[in-house]
């Protein structure tokens, strides 16, 4: 129901748009709403629009639960804490030379990380304790333990995705 209020504020306010345009600007608009607009014409315009703000933020407030976001497919989800850490583990380690999507992440040096192939766990973890493909572009061991485990759990769930 919300959205349908906010495309309907967005279709009055691109009509609101044109009709500025069409007339030459707000004082163009203006006049010929004071004197070419029919009296219907002058009677509506006024009552969408404080209906529209009447109206949009009556529905918005109506749908209280919906921003809370106790409702969708993920509503009952619970987050995983290894999948966290993972993902800030790898903004603070592989971020600056990597490219993943999920994490936001334009790195330039090391490879696009949804673009080479299919990212399982373990290679990532080789990945990590080689350090790359062991052609000496990537530091080898830069994660240890489950700090290195977090951060393949994480790339190989979100990777191409």
């Amino acid at each position: 129901m919300t959205v349908v209020a906010f495309v309907a504020a967005f279709i009055a306010l691109g009509l609101a748009v044109g009709f500025v345009a069409f007339f030459g600007g707000p004082s163009g608009a203006r006049e010929a709403y004071l004197t070419r607009g029919s009296r219907a014409f002058k009677i509506a315009v006024p009552i969408i629009y404080i209906a529209l703000g009447i109206a949009v933020p009556a529905i918005v407030l109506a749908d209280g639960k919906a921003s809370t976001g106790s409702g969708g497919a993920l509503a009952s989800e619970t987050p995983n804490t290894q999948l966290n850490k993972g993902k800030t583990l790898f903004r603070e380690t592989c971020w600056s030379c990597h490219s993943l999507k999920a994490a936001g992440a334009m790195g330039v040096t090391g490879p696009n990380l949804d673009d080479i192939g299919q990212v399982t766990q373990q290679r990532v973890l080789n990945a990590i304790k080689i350090g790359g493909t062991g052609d000496g572009r990537m530091p080898p061991g830069l994660l240890q333990g489950k700090d290195a485990q977090d951060v393949a759990l994480y790339v190989s769930q979100v990777a191409g995705r």
